[in-house]
């Protein structure tokens, strides 16, 4: 054994193994100045001055996808923005229940979508608008009749409102039916209605736009209703600017058109998206405990690629629809000309129109706008009144206050067009 010790040590190997001591002597001692442990050796490596140890700074390698096997594009992509790969991992495990009520789910994303098409739409529109009493209604003409497919564009962007606001209607009815506001959704709820609200705005300050009579006279009337509650005026002069309907109606309508409201859509769209992510979609009460779940389908992209397929049937609807019922392009306003008759406001304000001319009494407007409100702050405070959905029970009380919102809003609509038409 000391021969072999003794080669090793002169070749260089490795140092010569002390012969271990027998049993019941001690160790042999260290020699002097040897230390207990071996001194690190990244505290060399790592050139620390002062003696600390610094462990070895590791990078992250420059291309952590250059053995990825996916198409050039694909990798393009993925080692551009790959802070997005969370995100794109995030949905594809998010889940959407499927029922024999999945589909309508989708009318959320139809409202998103036309949406869309009300901002590419109302861009192309701002080329050539200017919002003046003297050539608002020179360039609205301009665009349909000059300006190359500007008639296609205005008539898009028409109906395209029309049919952000009937697919937030239906989209809000039913969310409410199926209580997909109950718990934890609630703040779902809240930013949906105030999306609706927003959306009702975008319809109000729209119409004067074009300064045709029909929209100069519905405007005057639309924005008399407040005079009559405490403190009103203030509000129609906040609305008008003046007066009366005037130039500086027109142009605080169009800052709010395509500056105000826009903004504060895209917070409550930003905090609304946010929540359905997280949240994720609801399946109604007692589905999943009836067997009533017929499975989950990935959110992305198989959900998605379904949601596509629902704009593309919508988009062929607008075309249609803008194709074969234009609007017309009307007079131009005078403020100084009686008021046509069948004046009304947009659709989606005729019951409210109606409910203020069935209560055409003395106190009768205040009476209708306090119904109003009072509705309005009820609606928007269901989830946290509903307390027997947020436990999972069946509420038919809530049910019953929505069938009777949904009938009051047909009929009140359906009164209006007998009496006026479309």
């Amino acid at each position: 054994m000391a021969e072999e010790n003794n080669k090793n040590a002169m070749a260089g190997k490795a140092p010569a193994k002390p012969k271990p001591a027998a049993p019941g002597k001690p160790a042999p001692a260290k020699p002097a100045g040897a230390s207990a442990k071996p001194k690190p050796a990244a505290s060399v490596a790592g050139g620390s001055k002062s003696g600390v140890y610094k462990p070895e700074e590791v990078r992250a390698e420059a291309n952590p996808f250059k053995h990825s096997k996916e198409n050039v594009v694909g990798a393009w992509v993925q080692q551009r923005f790959s802070v997005l790969n969370p995100i794109f991992a995030y949905l594809k495990k998010k889940e959407v229940p499927q029922h024999r009520l999945s589909f309508w789910y989708y009318f959320g994303g139809l409202t998103l979508f036309f949406f869309m098409i009300q901002i590419v739409t109302g861009l192309l529109l701002l080329l050539y608008y200017r919002p003046t009493e003297a050539e608002a209604f020179a360039r609205f003409v301009y665009i349909q009749t000059e300006v190359p497919y500007g008639w296609l564009i205005r008539q898009v962007h028409a109906w395209s409102a029309n049919l952000m606001a009937l697919m937030a209607f239906i989209h809000m009815f039913s969310t409410f039916f199926m209580k997909s506001y109950r718990k934890p959704r609630e703040l779902m709820w809240v930013s949906g209605f105030i999306l609706l609200v927003l959306t009702l705005g975008f319809g109000f300050t729209g119409y004067l736009l074009p300064w045709n009579e029909l929209a100069f006279f519905a405007t005057q009337v639309g924005t008399e209703v407040p005079k009559v509650m405490p403190g009103g005026n203030v509000l129609v002069e906040i609305l008008r600017g003046s007066p009366d309907v005037s130039a500086e109606t027109l142009t605080r309508m169009f800052a709010m058109h395509v500056v105000l409201l826009p903004g504060l859509v895209m917070l409550a769209l930003s905090a609304h998206l946010m929540l359905v992510q997280v949240l994720g979609t609801s399946a109604p009460i007692g589905y999943k405990e009836a067997g009533l779940i017929k499975g989950y389908e990935k959110f992305f992209p198989t959900f998605l690629a379904k949601d596509a397929i629902g704009w593309m049937i919508g988009f062929g609807l607008l075309i249609y629809l803008a194709v074969m019922f234009p609007w017309e392009i009307g007079v131009k306003a005078d403020a100084l000309a009686a008021a046509p008759q069948g004046i009304k406001p947009e659709w989606y304000f005729w019951a409210q129109f109606q409910l203020l001319k069935d209560f055409a009494f003395d106190g009768g407007e205040l009476l209708a706008i306090i119904l109003f409100t009072i509705g309005a702050i009820v609606w928007i405070l269901v989830p946290f009144l509903d307390k027997k959905a947020s436990r999972e029970e069946r509420s038919p009380k809530f049910t019953i206050l929505g069938l009777l919102v949904l009938a009051f809003m047909l009929i009140e609509t359906y009164r209006v067009y007998l009496e006026y038409g479309w």
